[in-house]
């Protein structure tokens, strides 16, 4: 089991991935730097290996599939994932590091957005996305992470063997952050500078593509993880919309004691049924989900005493 895993996410990063590696050596001696290819047609694999990676390979395509085969195969006391492109400077690695294996937390997010990214950062949709972002997911799962699509992150060895990674895109850093956050685990913020990708390195997240990807992925796991307010408030959409379209054929029935709009009110009929039926099946869904919480704090410490295991294995060598 390696002390510290810095784990670097890679697809054509010839032109940064040699100094990312060199910076990561520099900043954790101790740390062993494992480069994962996604199918890179360029020099980043043998410029990686040069610089003293080693080097691992994910054949399907996307970041979330990279760093579920990471989290697979990885043993580590404490593992930093950072992005290839060295947008993140490395020397706040250890006081990353250090706030999982002193201070227990379970996941540091390296947090850009209150430093240099808004200045550092050309591109203005995408800062208006990871405002957005941030923004949604501290109100509807009530946290204070400070940056949520941040590629700089920390983990325990807990938080990698507990997190079903789902996502096969740039949307894994949402997931991550409400599967730590909805699971009541340890997440702290670090203060990291970030700076812009050097001339003649593109960047692979697509602003529109890519964002409406992050959005449907905050609604999905606002629905599985929070059943009950997801459908109690489209129960209450629905008895809204029942309400304006049933007003009109009320007062008409009131001045005129006839209902001359039956097919409206049958609809409106139909749609308060619909609400009763959401804010019912939003209360049965957070009895499943209570009852998974309960199954993954088991998880938890069954994983727990699997690392302590294999901590006691490596001091008896």
């Amino acid at each position: 089991m390696d002390k510290i895993a810095v784990l670097i996410p890679c697809y054509n990063e010839e032109k940064t991935i040699a100094r990312v590696v060199r910076d990561a050596r520099a900043a954790l001696p101790e740390a062993v730097i494992y480069v994962y290819d996604n199918n890179s047609k360029d020099r980043t694999v043998e410029l990686a290996k040069e610089a003293g990676a080693v080097i691992r390979y994910e054949r399907m395509q996307g970041k979330g599939n990279v760093i579920r085969r990471m989290f697979r195969e990885i043993d580590a006391h404490c593992y930093i994932m950072v992005d290839g492109d060295d947008t993140y400077p490395m020397e706040y690695a250890r006081e990353m590091a250090n706030k999982v294996l002193v201070n227990q937390a379970d996941m540091v997010v390296g947090d850009r957005l209150s430093t240099t990214y808004f200045t550092q950062n050309k591109r203005p949709f995408h800062n208006f996305g990871n405002s957005l972002v941030r923004k949604s997911i501290n109100v509807l799962f009530k946290s204070n992470i400070k940056d949520i699509m941040t590629g700089y992150r920390a983990f325990s060895y807990q938080f990698v063997k507990t997190f079903p990674v789902m996502s096969k895109g740039f949307e894994i850093e949402t997931e991550m952050t409400i599967h730590a956050v909805n699971n009541n685990m340890q997440v702290e913020n670090a203060l990291v500078d970030y700076r812009d990708r050097p001339e003649g390195s593109e960047s692979k997240l697509n602003t529109y593509s890519d964002g409406f990807r992050v959005l449907m992925t905050i609604g999905r796991l606002f629905r599985e993880y929070k059943p009950f307010p997801f459908f109690s408030l489209l129960a209450a959409v629905l008895v809204l919309l029942a309400l304006i379209f049933f007003i009109p054929v009320f007062v008409e029935y009131l001045q005129t004691g006839l209902v001359l709009k039956f097919p409206t009110l049958i609809v409106c009929g139909f749609v308060c049924l619909a609400a009763i039926q959401s804010f019912f099946a939003g209360m049965i869904l957070n009895n499943i989900v209570q009852r998974d919480r309960k199954n993954f704090e088991m998880d938890l410490n069954r994983v727990y005493a699997e690392y302590i295991q294999k901590e006691n294995q490596v001091k008896e060598k």
